[in-house]
């Protein structure tokens, strides 16, 4: 539970802007704007997702910062109403959506800064992902850094020892020796080095970045879809509170996240699959093995693959970018792309 999880966390003052209003586009300004939506992602070469707690609420799990959210109602001395257990929750229509985009190659990457493992539910493949602030059903030993697939949702926060042994064996076949944790970040820790890397590389190499359900306010996960800008690439954010980089966004959505993918999904002759819980790596039945467990670690080879793309997309690209913006001086407004602290890569 998302309210278990915020409990678990280390006391802490600045959790954000909490319980901005939320508002809602008409449903003329959202259906033509879906429609190009559509039109970009069917025309882009890379596509990458960046999710937030709010594509999670319809699932049961509350967000943090909304109305209604974890943060907000904590600042008044309340919890939410509704608040599912992790190991209960199974993935929204956004979720099974964009692992249908990933599997038809719409969608190249996906961003997350959620823990409750829904995503991993879907089925859709680590060379996919990335976890920034972990994951509930993902434990890591402190010895190889390997990681690996739970079956229920870890009880402890902020990368404690679970006193597990790692199940790995080395080439020579003696075992690791190594512990695994819980992989959730506590309020100061430092980001996973694989996935923010992975984050990084796609982020950049996306002429499409598209924000679903998050208010982008935390960093550097919140800095991330900028990173487009950059090398001429679009900012779409589809949230129903204002966030960070309205101002920088090519293309603003304010509804539910789950409307606007069914819509998408439509337009580009997609179904939307239903949860499978025979694909989901939580549900993995190892029979009486209890060494066979499910490995989820990032390979070095996604990292050289995404290295090759930005070497391809953007080596020398930024410079191309700025002449082309000096050039536009007479315009009211011209983008900013060096602000919130990102540096050239």
């Amino acid at each position: 539970m998302s309210c278990n999880y915020a409990d678990g966390l280390s006391p802490y003052e600045d959790k954000g802007v909490l319980g901005i209003p939320e508002k809602f586009n008409s449903a003329e300004d959202v259906e033509q704007k879906c429609t190009q939506l559509a039109d970009w992602i069917r025309n882009s070469r890379h596509v990458v997702v960046h999710t937030g707690a709010g594509i999670s609420t319809t699932a049961g799990i509350p967000d943090f910062r909304g109305p209604k959210g974890v943060w907000t109602l904590e600042k008044k001395g309340m919890k939410p109403d509704i608040n599912i257990s992790f190991n209960d929750a199974v993935p929204t229509k956004t979720h099974m959506a964009l692992k249908k985009l990933v599997d038809d190659g719409y969608i190249r990457y996906i961003v997350s800064q959620n823990i409750d493992g829904l995503h991993l539910k879907t089925g859709v493949l680590r060379e996919h992902l990335a976890e920034l602030h972990g994951n509930m059903f993902i434990e890591q030993c402190n010895t190889c850094d390997r990681q690996y697939v739970r079956k229920s949702a870890t009880t402890t926060v902020g990368q404690k020892c679970l006193e597990i042994n790692c199940p790995r064996q080395q080439i020579s076949g003696r075992a690791c020796r190594g512990k695994l944790c819980d992989t959730i970040l506590d309020w100061e820790d430092n980001l996973p080095d694989c996935d923010l890397k992975m984050a990084e590389l796609h982020s950049s190499v996306a002429d499409l970045n598209i924000c679903l359900g998050t208010t982008l306010q935390i960093v550097p996960s919140g800095n991330l879809p900028l990173s487009c800008k950059k090398f001429g690439g679009k900012l779409v954010i589809i949230n129903l509170q204002p966030t960070k980089h309205d101002k920088k966004a090519d293309l603003i959505i304010n509804t539910y996240v789950d409307d606007v993918l069914a819509k998408i999904m439509k337009q580009l002759g997609l179904e939307i699959p239903e949860y499978d819980s025979n694909i989901d790596p939580t549900k993995f039945d190892n029979g009486n093995d209890k060494n066979k467990i499910l490995e989820w670690t990032i390979r070095k080879s996604y990292i050289n693959d995404a290295q090759n793309l930005y070497d391809i997309y953007c080596k020398n690209k930024r410079r191309k970018v700025m002449k082309k913006y000096k050039k536009q001086k007479s315009n009211d407004e011209v983008i900013d792309l060096t602000s919130d602290g990102e540096d050239d890569n």
